[in-house]
């Protein structure tokens, strides 16, 4: 699996604390063994953020990412669900 990131997604990574860094990490990890690991909650968007699936972080943060081939996945956005959704 190759995995890429928007710039967006590089610059809201870098504002998180370094606590949820590691989360994320750590999830990456996990969902690059197994993506449909139900501890992820991976589950696809509607409305404004059609064709973007979900993954769930910790309790409240989430990263967007979109399936651009079989074997890429690029992530665009991190932030708590507030911050994404509104």
């Amino acid at each position: 699996m190759i995995i890429k990131y928007l710039p967006k997604f590089k610059k809201q990574y870098k504002k998180l604390p370094k606590a949820f860094q590691q989360q994320f990490d750590d999830r990456l990890r996990l969902f690059v063994l197994d993506p449909t690991d139900p501890r992820l909650r991976v589950h696809p968007l509607q409305g404004k953020f059609t064709g973007y699936w979900s993954m769930n972080i910790n309790g409240d943060i989430r990263a967007l990412y979109l399936i651009e081939a079989e074997t890429m996945i690029v992530f665009a956005l991190i932030g708590t669900h507030s911050e994404l959704y509104g």
